[in-house]
C-alpha cells in the first residue's frame, strides 16, 4: 500500500494560498492541509464560499485531498494567541470558537475533506477542573452534531499543554463523545513521553480521522524537519502501512515558511526515501 502524504500551509504562510498549492503538487504530495488563517482563505470573512469553491476547482485540478486545520494563532483575537477556545469563561467566546469550527467543518465539505481537526485549549486561571470538563463536552458535542450533518469528520487533537494533552485524555473524552475520531500528531507523544509513536497508530488504529508528521526532539515541543529530532520516522510510516492508514499523512513545519519552497520538496523526497532504503 502506498501512502499518501500533505503538507501543512501553516509551513508555507509567507506564500500566496494558490502558489503554495502548486509546490506541494509539484513536490508529489497528495493533498494540502489547510490551516484556515487571515491570508490562506479567511473562513468568517464575507464571501467565503465562492472562495472556497474556487479552491476546491484548484485542489481538484491539482490532484491534491485536503485536512482542514484550525490552529491559526491570531484568527479570532488579533490580541491573544488562540483565543477564545472551547473553555474560554466568557460564554460569548465559547460560542465564538464553536461557530469558528463550525465553519471550518462547512469549509470542509465544500472542499471534500477528509477531516476536521482542532484542539481543547487552555484552561485560564479562575476556572476549575469541573467547569473546564464540562463546557469540552458542551463545545465538543456541538461540533459533532454539525460534523454529522455535514458528513466531515470532527478529529480532536491532544496538544501539549493543553486540557486534553494526552491521547489518553482523548480516550476519556471519546467514551462520552463516540464519534469524536483523533487528530495523532506523531510529534505530541515524544513531547509528553506518553507512547512510542508507532505503537499508538497501532492502538488507536480504528479511531484515526487526521495524522501530523513531523520530526521532533524528545521533551521539546519544536516541529523540526525530518532527520533533525528524535523521531523515528521510518517505524511511523511502517506502522501507518500495517495499519492500513489510506487517508493523508500532513508534514506539519508550522516553523518553516521561511524556507518553504525548499522544505516542501525536500521534505517530501525525504519520505520517499525513507520508503526507498527499507531493507
Amino acid at each position: 500500500m502506498s501512502l499518501r502524504f500533505a503538507y501543512n500551509t501553516n509551513g508555507a504562510a509567507n506564500h500566496r494560498l494558490d502558489d503554495a498549492c502548486a509546490i506541494i503538487a509539484d513536490a508529489g504530495y497528495n493533498g494540502v492541509a489547510l490551516t484556515l488563517d487571515h491570508h490562506h482563505l479567511d473562513p468568517m470573512e464575507t464571501g467565503w464560499v465562492a472562495r472556497a469553491e474556487a479552491l476546491a476547482h484548484r485542489l481538484n485540478g491539482l490532484g491534491l485531498g485536503c485536512v482542514i486545520e484550525t490552529g491559526a494563532r491570531y484568527l479570532l483575537d488579533p490580541r491573544v494567541k488562540h483565543e477564545p477556545t472551547l473553555l474560554t469563561a466568557e460564554p460569548e467566546g465559547r460560542a465564538r470558537r464553536v461557530a469558528f469550527l463550525r465553519r471550518a467543518i462547512d469549509v470542509g465539505a465544500v472542499l471534500g475533506a477528509e477531516a476536521m481537526s482542532f484542539w481543547a485549549g487552555v484552561p485560564k486561571a479562575g476556572v476549575t477542573p469541573e467547569q473546564a470538563s464540562a463546557w469540552l463536552r458542551d463545545g465538543v458535542a456541538q461540533v459533532l452534531e454539525h460534523a454529522a450533518l455535514r458528513g466531515v469528520d470532527a478529529a480532536l487533537e491532544p496538544e501539549p499543554g493543553m486540557l486534553v494533552e494526552t491521547v489518553d485524555h482523548w480516550k476519556a473524552l471519546h467514551a462520552e463523545l463516540p464519534a469524536l475520531t483523533l487528530a495523532l500528531d506523531l510529534g505530541h507523544l515524544l513531547v509528553t513521553g506518553e507512547r512510542e509513536p508507532p505503537a499508538a497508530l497501532r492502538e488507536f488504529a480504528p479511531h484515526l480521522g487526521t495524522i501530523a508528521i513531523e520530526d521532533m526532539a524528545r521533551g521539546e515541543h519544536i516541529h523540526l524537519p525530518f532527520g533533525e529530532g528524535d523521531m523515528d520516522i521510518p517505524g511511523c510510516l511502517d506502522a501507518l502501512e500495517t495499519i492500513g492508514f489510506r487517508r493523508l499523512v500532513c508534514v506539519e513545519l508550522s516553523r518553516e515558511s521561511h524556507r518553504a519552497d525548499t522544505m516542501i520538496p525536500q521534505s517530501r523526497r525525504w519520505l520517499a526515501e525513507c520508503r526507498d532504503n527499507r531493507a
